[in-house]
Protein backbone atom coordinates (compact mmCIF):
# COMPACT_ATOMS: atom_id res chain seq x y z
CA UNK A 1 0.00 0.00 0.00
CA UNK A 2 1.46 3.38 -0.84
CA UNK A 3 2.16 5.62 1.82
CA UNK A 4 0.11 8.46 2.28
CA UNK A 5 2.26 11.85 1.65
CA UNK A 6 2.86 13.99 4.73
CA UNK A 7 0.43 16.86 5.38
CA UNK A 8 2.10 19.68 5.82
CA UNK A 9 2.50 22.02 2.50
CA UNK A 10 4.08 25.39 4.49
CA UNK A 11 7.45 25.09 6.68
CA UNK A 12 8.67 28.23 8.20
CA UNK A 13 11.89 27.98 10.09
CA UNK A 14 12.57 30.29 13.10
CA UNK A 15 15.80 30.79 15.05
CA UNK A 16 18.96 31.19 16.10
CA UNK A 17 22.44 30.04 14.16
CA UNK A 18 21.58 27.01 14.64
CA UNK A 19 18.53 26.56 13.14
CA UNK A 20 20.26 29.08 10.13
CA UNK A 21 22.85 26.24 9.75
CA UNK A 22 25.95 27.73 10.86
CA UNK A 23 29.00 25.39 10.90
CA UNK A 24 27.10 22.73 7.86
CA UNK A 25 28.31 24.23 4.67
CA UNK A 26 27.35 23.92 1.39
CA UNK A 27 30.46 23.85 -1.73
CA UNK A 28 29.67 26.97 -2.53
CA UNK A 29 30.08 28.49 0.95
CA UNK A 30 26.72 29.14 2.20
CA UNK A 31 25.07 27.22 5.19
CA UNK A 32 22.58 24.32 5.16
CA UNK A 33 21.44 23.18 8.08
CA UNK A 34 19.15 20.81 9.73
CA UNK A 35 15.82 22.65 9.35
CA UNK A 36 17.11 22.99 5.48
CA UNK A 37 18.13 19.47 5.33
CA UNK A 38 14.38 18.38 7.16
CA UNK A 39 12.86 20.68 4.36
CA UNK A 40 14.16 18.34 1.67
CA UNK A 41 13.32 15.84 3.34
CA UNK A 42 9.44 16.78 3.88
CA UNK A 43 9.79 17.68 0.12
CA UNK A 44 10.44 14.63 -0.73
CA UNK A 45 7.57 12.94 0.91
CA UNK A 46 5.13 15.35 -0.33
CA UNK A 47 5.75 12.38 -3.31
CA UNK A 48 5.64 15.22 -5.71
CA UNK A 49 2.81 17.75 -4.77
CA UNK A 50 3.72 21.43 -4.07
CA UNK A 51 5.89 22.15 -0.76
CA UNK A 52 7.38 25.69 0.08
CA UNK A 53 9.87 26.59 2.98
CA UNK A 54 11.22 29.71 4.04
CA UNK A 55 14.32 30.12 6.82
CA UNK A 56 13.99 33.29 8.97
CA UNK A 57 16.50 32.32 11.81
CA UNK A 58 19.59 34.50 12.11
CA UNK A 59 22.28 33.73 14.29
CA UNK A 60 23.09 35.70 17.73
CA UNK A 61 19.46 36.03 18.71
CA UNK A 62 18.22 36.15 21.79
CA UNK A 63 14.68 34.41 22.33
CA UNK A 64 13.35 37.69 22.56
CA UNK A 65 13.90 39.02 19.51
CA UNK A 66 13.04 35.50 17.47
CA UNK A 67 9.77 36.19 18.82
CA UNK A 68 9.22 39.69 18.42
CA UNK A 69 11.09 39.94 15.01
CA UNK A 70 10.95 36.67 13.22
CA UNK A 71 7.42 34.95 14.62
CA UNK A 72 5.00 37.94 13.27
CA UNK A 73 7.02 37.43 9.52
CA UNK A 74 6.32 33.78 9.87
CA UNK A 75 3.16 33.75 10.55
CA UNK A 76 2.64 36.46 7.68
CA UNK A 77 3.53 33.20 5.30
CA UNK A 78 0.59 31.42 6.84
CA UNK A 79 2.70 28.22 7.21
CA UNK A 80 1.14 25.15 8.69
CA UNK A 81 4.08 23.95 9.91
CA UNK A 82 6.81 25.93 12.08
CA UNK A 83 9.40 24.91 14.12
CA UNK A 84 10.87 27.14 17.01
CA UNK A 85 14.46 26.58 18.42
CA UNK A 86 15.33 29.37 20.44
CA UNK A 87 17.10 30.41 23.89
CA UNK A 88 20.48 28.27 23.45
CA UNK A 89 21.93 32.50 23.51
CA UNK A 90 19.98 33.11 26.57
CA UNK A 91 21.04 29.98 28.79
CA UNK A 92 25.03 31.29 28.13
CA UNK A 93 23.92 34.49 30.22
CA UNK A 94 24.38 33.31 34.31
CA UNK A 95 21.43 35.70 34.61
CA UNK A 96 19.23 33.89 32.36
CA UNK A 97 15.85 32.86 33.92
CA UNK A 98 14.84 29.38 32.09
CA UNK A 99 11.18 29.15 33.88
CA UNK A 100 10.95 32.88 32.11
CA UNK A 101 12.26 31.76 28.71
CA UNK A 102 9.60 29.06 28.54
CA UNK A 103 6.96 31.27 29.20
CA UNK A 104 7.72 33.07 26.39
CA UNK A 105 8.06 30.27 24.30
CA UNK A 106 4.28 29.19 25.37
CA UNK A 107 2.71 32.08 24.44
CA UNK A 108 4.76 31.71 20.92
CA UNK A 109 3.26 28.36 20.82
CA UNK A 110 -0.06 29.10 21.65
CA UNK A 111 -0.05 31.81 19.38
CA UNK A 112 1.27 29.88 16.53
CA UNK A 113 -1.43 26.72 17.58
CA UNK A 114 -4.16 29.24 17.17
CA UNK A 115 -3.57 29.47 13.68
CA UNK A 116 -4.07 25.93 13.22
CA UNK A 117 -0.28 25.48 12.18
CA UNK A 118 1.92 22.17 13.98
CA UNK A 119 4.92 23.69 15.67
CA UNK A 120 8.13 21.85 16.82
CA UNK A 121 10.02 22.69 19.90
CA UNK A 122 14.01 22.31 19.74
CA UNK A 123 15.00 21.82 23.25
CA UNK A 124 18.35 22.39 25.04
CA UNK A 125 21.54 20.57 24.72
CA UNK A 126 22.93 18.79 27.06
CA UNK A 127 26.33 20.42 28.09
CA UNK A 128 27.04 17.74 30.28
CA UNK A 129 30.90 17.17 30.08
CA UNK A 130 31.93 20.07 27.79
CA UNK A 131 34.50 22.02 29.51
CA UNK A 132 33.08 25.81 30.54
CA UNK A 133 29.29 25.39 28.78
CA UNK A 134 28.41 22.56 30.83
CA UNK A 135 28.55 25.57 33.55
CA UNK A 136 24.88 25.78 31.46
CA UNK A 137 23.84 22.57 31.61
CA UNK A 138 21.29 23.66 34.69
CA UNK A 139 19.06 26.11 33.22
CA UNK A 140 19.33 24.24 29.98
CA UNK A 141 17.99 21.47 32.11
CA UNK A 142 15.04 23.18 33.76
CA UNK A 143 14.13 25.29 30.44
CA UNK A 144 13.85 22.12 28.32
CA UNK A 145 11.73 19.95 31.14
CA UNK A 146 9.68 23.31 30.76
CA UNK A 147 8.87 22.78 26.84
CA UNK A 148 8.07 19.52 26.98
CA UNK A 149 5.64 20.47 29.47
CA UNK A 150 4.36 23.13 27.17
CA UNK A 151 4.64 20.17 24.29
CA UNK A 152 2.18 18.59 26.33
CA UNK A 153 -0.28 20.89 27.10
CA UNK A 154 -0.69 22.46 23.35
CA UNK A 155 -0.32 19.68 21.26
CA UNK A 156 3.30 20.93 19.80
CA UNK A 157 6.13 18.36 18.80
CA UNK A 158 9.70 17.89 19.74
CA UNK A 159 12.88 18.07 18.77
CA UNK A 160 14.37 16.38 21.19
CA UNK A 161 18.43 17.02 21.15
CA UNK A 162 18.46 16.61 24.85
CA UNK A 163 17.76 12.67 24.68
CA UNK A 164 20.58 12.89 21.80
CA UNK A 165 22.98 9.85 22.65
CA UNK A 166 25.27 10.76 19.32
CA UNK A 167 25.56 14.41 20.88
CA UNK A 168 27.82 13.68 23.10
CA UNK A 169 30.39 12.81 20.35
CA UNK A 170 32.84 15.70 19.74
CA UNK A 171 32.63 14.90 15.69
CA UNK A 172 28.81 16.00 16.07
CA UNK A 173 30.66 19.60 16.69
CA UNK A 174 31.89 22.01 15.01
CA UNK A 175 35.40 23.46 16.41
CA UNK A 176 34.12 26.24 18.70
CA UNK A 177 31.66 23.47 20.66
CA UNK A 178 28.68 25.10 20.12
CA UNK A 179 27.65 24.17 16.36
CA UNK A 180 26.97 21.51 15.03
CA UNK A 181 29.28 20.08 12.53
CA UNK A 182 27.52 18.49 9.18
CA UNK A 183 27.06 15.14 10.60
CA UNK A 184 25.54 16.41 13.57
CA UNK A 185 23.07 18.66 11.22
CA UNK A 186 22.24 15.75 9.32
CA UNK A 187 21.66 13.40 12.85
CA UNK A 188 19.29 16.38 14.26
CA UNK A 189 17.30 16.70 11.01
CA UNK A 190 16.79 12.98 11.46
CA UNK A 191 16.03 13.64 15.13
CA UNK A 192 13.02 16.35 13.60
CA UNK A 193 11.65 13.55 11.83
CA UNK A 194 11.06 11.64 14.78
CA UNK A 195 9.49 14.28 16.66
CA UNK A 196 7.12 15.18 13.96
CA UNK A 197 5.85 11.56 14.28
CA UNK A 198 7.17 10.33 10.74
CA UNK A 199 10.10 7.61 10.16
CA UNK A 200 13.79 8.79 10.05
CA UNK A 201 15.45 8.79 6.70
CA UNK A 202 18.54 6.49 8.86
CA UNK A 203 17.20 3.95 11.07
CA UNK A 204 20.54 4.29 13.02
CA UNK A 205 20.31 8.41 13.08
CA UNK A 206 21.32 7.91 16.85
CA UNK A 207 23.82 5.50 17.20
CA UNK A 208 26.99 6.48 18.89
CA UNK A 209 29.58 6.29 15.74
CA UNK A 210 32.73 4.29 16.80
CA UNK A 211 34.67 5.97 19.08
CA UNK A 212 37.98 7.34 18.80
CA UNK A 213 41.33 6.72 21.26
CA UNK A 214 41.04 8.70 24.25
CA UNK A 215 43.22 12.05 23.46
CA UNK A 216 46.12 12.30 26.13
CA UNK A 217 45.92 15.28 28.47
CA UNK A 218 48.51 17.32 26.26
CA UNK A 219 46.19 16.84 23.53
CA UNK A 220 42.93 17.95 25.28
CA UNK A 221 44.71 20.98 27.12
CA UNK A 222 46.22 22.51 23.64
CA UNK A 223 42.47 21.66 22.27
CA UNK A 224 41.24 24.01 25.06
CA UNK A 225 43.68 26.28 24.91
CA UNK A 226 42.91 27.10 21.29
CA UNK A 227 39.32 26.99 21.86
CA UNK A 228 39.57 29.26 23.97
CA UNK A 229 41.51 32.20 22.31
CA UNK A 230 39.73 31.66 19.12
CA UNK A 231 36.25 31.13 20.18
CA UNK A 232 35.49 32.08 23.56
CA UNK A 233 37.72 35.15 23.83
CA UNK A 234 36.17 36.80 21.02
CA UNK A 235 32.32 35.79 21.88
CA UNK A 236 33.71 37.50 25.52
CA UNK A 237 34.41 40.64 23.57
CA UNK A 238 30.97 40.56 22.05
CA UNK A 239 29.57 40.25 24.85
CA UNK A 240 32.05 43.42 26.51
CA UNK A 241 30.52 45.35 23.57
CA UNK A 242 27.24 44.23 23.41
CA UNK A 243 27.28 43.03 19.68
CA UNK A 244 25.75 40.62 18.06
CA UNK A 245 27.51 38.13 15.45
CA UNK A 246 24.20 38.43 13.56
CA UNK A 247 24.44 42.57 13.66
CA UNK A 248 23.10 43.50 10.36
CA UNK A 249 22.32 40.35 9.12
CA UNK A 250 18.99 39.27 7.29
CA UNK A 251 17.23 36.03 6.69
CA UNK A 252 18.64 33.76 4.33
CA UNK A 253 15.40 32.60 3.00
CA UNK A 254 12.55 35.42 3.90
CA UNK A 255 10.33 33.96 1.73
CA UNK A 256 8.48 30.50 1.29
CA UNK A 257 9.76 28.62 -1.72
CA UNK A 258 9.78 26.02 -3.53
CA UNK A 259 12.38 23.69 -2.40
CA UNK A 260 14.25 22.32 -5.27
CA UNK A 261 17.04 19.80 -5.47
CA UNK A 262 19.71 23.17 -5.15
CA UNK A 263 18.77 22.44 -1.63
CA UNK A 264 19.49 19.13 -0.69
CA UNK A 265 23.10 18.46 0.35
CA UNK A 266 25.86 16.63 0.00
CA UNK A 267 25.93 13.73 3.09
CA UNK A 268 28.15 13.86 6.17
CA UNK A 269 31.32 12.78 6.42
CA UNK A 270 31.55 8.75 6.24
CA UNK A 271 33.69 8.66 9.30
CA UNK A 272 31.27 10.01 11.66
CA UNK A 273 28.76 7.63 10.80
CA UNK A 274 27.47 4.65 12.95
CA UNK A 275 29.11 1.42 12.64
Amino acid sequence: METPPIPWTRYVAIGDSVTEGLMDARPDGSYAGWADRLAAVLRERRLGRPFQYANLAIRGRLLSAILTEQLPQALALQPDLVSLWGGGNDTLRPNADPDRLAAAVEDAVVTIRATGADVLIGLGVDSGGTPVLELTRGRAAVYSANLWSIARRTGARVLDVWGMRSLHDPRMWADDRIHFSSEGHRRVAECALVGLGLEPSDPDWDRPAEPRPPASRTERLRADSVWAREHMLPWIGRRLRRTSSGAGRTAKRPTLEDVADADLVPPAPQEARPV
